[in-house]
C-alpha cells in the first residue's frame, strides 16, 4: 500500500547496536567535573547509601573538594581527541560500522556525560533502527556498571511510544573469545617490554565488599577471568582491586597497597594490566600507569610497566565482532 503524500517520511528498516561505557567529564576543568561526578555520585546503584544521608555528604563536601583534584588527574591523560574513554570507545564504534551488514548501525553511548544513552537510542530509532542491542562493555557483570547502563535505557525506553525491539549484551568474562584476546594483547605488550617482569597484576576496579554479600557477581567474574587468563598465559597473576573510595571495606587485596609491598618481598619488576576495562581511561593511564608507578618506585621497585587495555586493536576489535554477531543472531541476515 503507497502511503499518503504527506505521510512522514520512514526510514528503511535497520539493527542498532550501541556501545555502551561509564562516561568522562567533558573538559578536564572543575566545573565539568563536578557536574559529571555529580551525575555518576548521585546514581543508587554507585552509591548505595540512603539519598538522605548520601546528598548532604556529597554536595556539601565531595562536590567542593573532588573536582579540583579529579581535573588535575584528567589533565595529565587528556588528548587531542579528549577523553581517553570518550575517544577510544568512539574509535572502537567507527571500526565496527559496516561489520554486520549494512542493515545494522553501530553507535555509542556514555552512561554518564555525553553522548546520552537515550539520545543516542532516539537517534538509532529515528535513523530506522527497529531493533537494538544494548551492548554495556563491561565483561564482569556488576549492579553499579551493567544494571545501571541498562537502567538507563529502560528509563528512556519508558518514554517512548513506540520501541524498538531490545536485546543486551550479557557479561563476557569467561569467554573464550574474550579471554584469548586479553592473553594476545597481554603477550604481545610483554614481548616488547626490555625487562622480564617478576610478577605480573591484574587489577581490577574496586567495590564495596558488602556489594559481594549482597549477591554482586562482580568479584566472582574478575576471579575467574583471572584464573582463566593465567591458565592461557601459563604464569601466576596478583589479582588486586583498586580504586577504593570512602571508608567503607573494599574488595581485597588493594592494588596500591600491594603496589607498596612487592618490593619489601623481593619483587622489583613489575607488569601490570587491567582486565575489566575495555577501553584506557583515567583509572588506568592516571592511577596504575603514572600513580601505580610512582607507589611501586618510591618503596623500591625498579622496573614498572602498564599493559594498556584492548581498546580498538585488533585482538580487542575481533573480539568485539564475534560477541555482538553472535547476539544478533536471528535480527540479520546470514553473511
Amino acid at each position: 500500500m503507497k502511503p499518503p503524500a504527506d505521510h512522514p517520511a520512514i526510514p528503511p528498516s535497520k539493527i542498532g547496536v550501541l556501545l555502551i561505557n561509564l562516561g568522562t567529564p567533558d573538559l578536564p576543568e572543575p566545573g565539568a567535573v563536578r557536574i559529571y561526578l555529580k551525575q555518576f555520585l548521585s546514581d543508587p546503584r554507585v552509591v548505595e547509601i540512603p539519598r538522605l544521608v548520601w546528598q548532604p555528604i556529597l554536595r556539601g563536601i565531595i562536590l567542593n573538594t573532588r573536582p579540583k583534584k579529579s581535573a588535575r588527574a584528567y589533565k595529565q591523560v587528556w588528548s587531542e581527541e579528549g577523553s581517553p574513554l570518550a575517544a577510544i570507545t568512539r574509535r572502537q564504534a567507527k571500526a565496527l560500522e559496516g561489520a554486520f551488514g549494512e542493515e545494522v548501525l553501530v553507535d555509542y553511548a556514555m552512561r554518564y556525560g555525553r553522548p546520552a544513552i537515550g539520545d543516542r537510542i532516539r537517534a538509532l530509532k529515528k535513523a530506522g533502527a527497529e531493533r537494538i542491542l544494548l551492548a554495556p562493555l563491561y565483561p564482569q557483570y556488576c549492579a553499579a556498571t551493567t544494571a545501571t547502563a541498562n537502567d538507563e535505557a529502560f528509563a528512556a525506553l519508558a518514554k517512548m511510544r513506540w520501541q524498538p525491539a531490545i536485546r543486551a549484551l550479557p557479561p563476557y568474562y569467561d569467554d573464550p573469545l574474550y579471554i584469548e584476546a586479553l592473553a594476545a594483547s597481554a603477550e604481545e605488550s610483554l614481548a616488547a617490554l626490555d625487562f622480564a617482569p617478576d610478577a605480573i597484576l591484574a587489577s581490577f576496579h574496586g567495590m564495596p565488599e558488602r556489594t559481594l554479600h549482597l549477591g554482586d557477581p562482580y568479584h566472582c567474574h574478575c576471579r575467574k577471568t583471572a584464573r582463566l587468563l593465567s591458565e592461557r598465559l601459563g604464569r601466576e597473576l596478583i589479582v588486586t582491586f583498586q580504586s577504593r573510595f570512602g571508608r567503607a571495606k573494599w574488595l581485597e587485596p588493594a592494588t596500591d597497597l600491594t603496589l607498596a609491598a612487592l618490593p619489601g618481598q623481593g619483587v622489583r619488576k613489575v607488569a601490570i594490566l587491567a582486565p575489566g576495562f575495555s577501553a584506557d581511561c583515567l583509572e588506568t593511564l592516571e592511577e596504575l600507569a603514572i600513580r601505580g608507578r610512582e607507589t611501586f618506585e618510591a618503596a623500591g621497585g625498579t622496573h614498572f610497566a602498564y599493559l594498556p587495555c584492548l581498546n580498538d586493536s585488533h585482538a580487542g576489535l575481533k573480539m568485539l565482532r564475534s560477541i555482538l554477531a553472535r547476539e544478533l543472531e536471528g535480527w540479520r541476515a546470514s553473511p
